[in-house]
């Protein structure tokens, strides 16, 4: 059972390098709130699909940092 520490090792540290990996993601996170928050404001209309493209930027970014932090790169 002593193998098991080291993989629980490897996955804590995967874990913790993804908050920073995320934070590359600002500008998208920032580009999907802000059409969100106009299509909510007074007189928007908030529907499918509207921020879509935004949407897919943060999860593309979302994706590539989870990818990172699976494969251990920096």
């Amino acid at each position: 059972m002593s193998g098991n520490g080291a993989v629980w090792g490897r996955v804590r540290s995967r874990l913790r390098a993804f908050p920073e990996r995320l934070a590359a993601c600002g500008a998208e996170a920032a580009a999907y709130g802000r059409c969100v928050q106009a299509s909510t404001a007074p007189g928007g209309r908030l529907r499918k699909d509207l921020c879509a493209q935004e949407f897919e930027a943060l999860r593309s970014c979302f994706a590539a940092a989870a990818k990172k932090t699976l494969e251990g790169g920096h």
